[in-house]
């Protein structure tokens, strides 16, 4: 959450359970150039005191930006008169990973080295280079070892590394990792095709509209999304030689032509991505994976294929049906093998982070 000199807000850390108490703090940020760590959680005496109302605690680093502060890869550029509340969850816009903020905590002692530094890269030089100014030397090999490999996992939270003394209390950094959206690839320019992109843009995803009929794949039906007129599987070939597709990306496969449907799907299965889906009744599902073992695509491949494509919801027009595969992207990603309305068991609301 951004906060501006007067009192302009971007962005938000709850949802609005504290952000009125967050952005007090941000005032007095402002006006102190301290950072701090302030801890919110759910008040049994006062259910209407600032505080967490479904439960649980929150811990908010407030940290003052000027003109002479790195800015976060991806964020507006901070300039004198801003405070920053940093996000838990990595920006969608980041130019490419790996890339990070880092924020030094300040403890209950007077931080000598506050401030606020950016990673480009998870290369050990480079992150040492960056840990310098907030980090004592005799820690820096510890918290270059630990802050390199959270930016290599795309991870955001706190690194809490040994002081140079035992009666120094530990060095606590805030990073914040910054990557770049999941890439997901539609392949069909229809009706389903359209309702799916239009469904995907609120979640901040790269969108790529792919398909080989030039008067099918008209961009201005696509807004919001990359159209590329070529055949699917070509382009999957090009984009996961470039690194456009990784294990973060989602194919999703709507044309039910085989033709398309068959070298296609036979690529995307043999790609390292987080999912893999196609449309189709069940016999065309049916008719399709015996297609693909024909072409040799193996048992253990034809696993990963979600096919017919999303949750069985009742789905019947594009944009139901679009609700459903998207449904069913996000319960594969928290790799929950079967879903349930929440109502009718007592799991955790949120899967835990690893």
């Amino acid at each position: 959450m951004l906060v501006e000199s007067g009192g302009r807000m971007r962005g938000s850390l709850t949802g609005g359970c504290v952000e009125g108490a967050v952005l007090v703090a941000c005032q007095e940020a402002l006006e102190t150039g301290r950072s701090a760590v302030h801890r919110f959680g759910y008040s049994d005496e006062d259910a209407f005191a600032v505080g967490l109302m479904c439960g649980g605690t929150i811990d908010v680093l407030v940290q003052p930006l000027d003109a002479r502060s790195a800015a976060a890869p991806a964020a507006p550029t901070p300039t004198p008169g801003q405070a920053l509340a940093p996000a838990e969850s990595p920006a969608a816009s980041a130019p490419a990973p790996p890339a990070a903020m880092v924020a030094r905590v300040p403890g209950t002692q007077p931080a000598p080295l506050p401030g606020v530094a950016t990673i480009a890269t998870c290369e050990d030089a480079a992150v040492a280079a960056a840990l310098t100014p907030l980090v004592p030397r005799t820690a820096l090999a510890n918290a270059t070892h630990q802050v390199a490999a959270m930016v290599r996992r795309g991870h955001t939270g706190l690194v809490r590394v040994a002081a140079s003394s035992e009666s120094a209390e530990p060095v606590e950094l805030f990073v914040e990792s910054h990557r770049p959206p999941a890439h997901l690839v539609i392949c069909g320019a229809n009706a389903f095709g359209q309702a799916l992109v239009e469904a995907a843009r609120p979640l901040g995803h790269r969108l790529t509209l792919c398909d080989p009929r030039p008067a099918f794949a008209d961009p201005a039906s696509f807004p919001g999304a990359e159209v590329v007129r070529a055949w699917p599987h070509l382009y999957l070939a090009d984009a996961a030689e470039s690194g456009d597709v990784d294990s973060r990306s989602i194919i999703c496969v709507l044309t039910h032509d085989p033709k398309i449907d068959v070298p296609t799907l036979s690529l995307a299965l043999q790609l390292d991505v987080a999912y893999v889906g196609a449309m189709g009744s069940r016999r065309s599902d049916r008719d399709r994976r015996a297609a693909l073992r024909d072409a040799g695509v193996d048992d253990e491949s034809l696993a990963r294929l979600h096919s017919p494509i999303g949750l069985g919801l009742g789905s019947v027009t594009p944009a139901e049906v679009a609700v459903s595969i998207l449904a069913e992207v996000i319960a594969v990603r928290e790799r929950r093998p079967r879903v349930t309305s929440l109502s009718d068991d007592d799991a955790p609301l949120h899967s835990p982070k690893a």
